[in-house]
């Protein structure tokens, strides 16, 4: 097979840059007609039928002979049998990994907090985890267990009683890191199923699938779109778009070095982003010749080169000021900032999702093991979301507490606001509770 790119180059000198820019970052998340009421029918089916619609669903997207519910639960004792079928290097993978990743997420931590008025009316708020989170993990071969680490291990530190995770077996592909990783992180429960059927499970409830406060965890546009219909009954996480890199750089790096790390995302998938932003027009051609020199090397080539050809890009820009302002009008989901003083630009940066600093911090550190979540918002989204975190799994409470003198001075103010309104009930039960001049 003979690799190829024609990777687009861009200049923000070109007065149609903006428009030329919007295009490249387009993506449509929306489904088709088709997919939304299919998954709608899904979604209904489980609903009214529970269990059953599981199995049934299982036998035909799956392709596995299920007789019951029975047969798509897996144990504790499961988890721990695939801590010892992995290799030794992959268990202290995993260990590490997690270890960082628990320890970054501790750091998280919400307390409760309240504070008391001169007049003794206490004022705070509870901070509380949620009962029951569901994680969806993606099956087969194309698993990542690296993923129910950033899921399950947040869940775990903020709190949560119980992490129900779901993973699909087509045609029985069983992966074991995955399972391997479920244990280390403390899943609790692990049912074999995937698809919308397995969000509306977890949204719901079945027979045996718990109802849970949260979804999280990516999928395809079938998992995507139950997400986007189940939202409201529970929580979810974020409906992620294909995964994105844009690296800023000054053209001292490695060429090398940029272009694997721009095929560490493009090797996800088609749709997946990876752009080069730097005001070294012949560093962006070095950058261009390592592509083309290193893309035949590369297990996935197929993939990066439709997605370099499809959505990546090399853009030259007047200096690294300019190069800044290209950042946050993208607002990436990894933004590696391949520069001599990265701390120095730091505060200029406004928008994104992971932000990696200096040369030798490759966006593939953040994915696996640096300690950080690699759930990020994608899509431009970093402009008003943020990485999932420990935050995410736990929920606050507003603490009001009146003493006699307090409830009195607050029932005149909330009488007259509530007056306002025409709301006299509001305006008479706090004027029931103002004090007599005197008392």
């Amino acid at each position: 097979m003979t690799t190829s790119t024609a990777i687009a180059r861009l200049s923000a000198a070109d007065p149609d840059f903006a428009h030329h820019l919007d295009h490249l970052l387009s993506w449509e998340s929306v489904s088709d007609d088709s997919v939304n009421q299919r998954v709608l029918d899904i979604i209904k089916a489980v609903r009214e039928r529970g269990d059953a619609a599981l199995v049934d669903f299982t036998r035909q997207f799956d392709g596995l002979d299920v007789k019951s519910m029975s047969d798509l639960i897996l144990p504790r004792e499961r988890l721990e049998l695939a801590l010892t079928r992995i290799t030794a290097p992959q268990r202290e993978a995993l260990e590490v990994a997690a270890t960082r990743v628990r320890s970054y997420h501790e750091k998280q931590k919400q307390d409760s907090w309240s504070y008391t008025e001169a007049d003794g009316t206490v004022l705070g708020q509870k901070v509380t985890p949620l009962d029951r989170a569901g994680l969806y993990v993606p099956g087969g071969k194309a698993s990542y267990p690296s993923s129910v680490l950033m899921n399950a291990i947040p869940a775990k530190v903020a709190g949560v009683t119980e992490v129900v995770m779901v993973v699909p077996t087509p045609r029985g592909e069983i992966n074991e890191l995955v399972l391997a990783a479920a244990c280390i992180a403390g899943v609790d429960r692990v049912f074999t199923i995937g698809g919308a059927q397995a969000v509306a499970a977890l949204a719901y409830g079945t027979e045996s699938v718990p109802k849970v406060d949260k979804v999280v965890g990516p999928g395809n546009i079938y998992v995507a779109t139950a997400k986007r219909h189940v939202f409201g009954q529970v929580g979810i996480d974020m409906i992620a778009g294909p995964s994105e890199i844009l690296v800023v750089c000054d053209g001292q790096t490695d060429p090398d070095w940029i272009a694997m790390d721009l095929f560490s995302q493009a090797e996800h998938d088609e749709d997946a982003q990876a752009i080069l932003v730097s005001p070294d027009a012949e560093f962006l051609d070095q950058v261009a010749a390592s592509i083309n020199k290193l893309l035949p090397t590369m297990e996935r080539a197929e993939i990066i080169e439709k997605s370099i050809n499809g959505r990546g890009a090399l853009i030259l820009v007047r200096d690294m000021e300019q190069a800044i302002e290209v950042a946050n009008r993208i607002a990436p989901e990894h933004l590696e900032l391949s520069v001599a003083d990265p701390q120095a630009w730091l505060p200029s940066i406004r928008h994104a999702g992971a932000i990696f600093m200096g040369r030798h911090t490759s966006e593939a550190l953040g994915d696996y093991c640096a300690g950080p979540n690699h759930v990020l918002p994608t899509s431009g989204t970093a402009r008003f979301s943020s990485p999932l975190g420990v935050y995410d799994f736990q929920k606050r409470s507003s603490i009001i507490f009146c003493s006699p003198q307090g409830a009195s001075e607050l029932g005149k103010t909330a009488s007259v606001l509530a007056r306002g309104e025409s709301l006299s009930a509001h305006a008479r039960s706090a004027e029931y509770r103002i004090l007599e001049e005197g008392n």
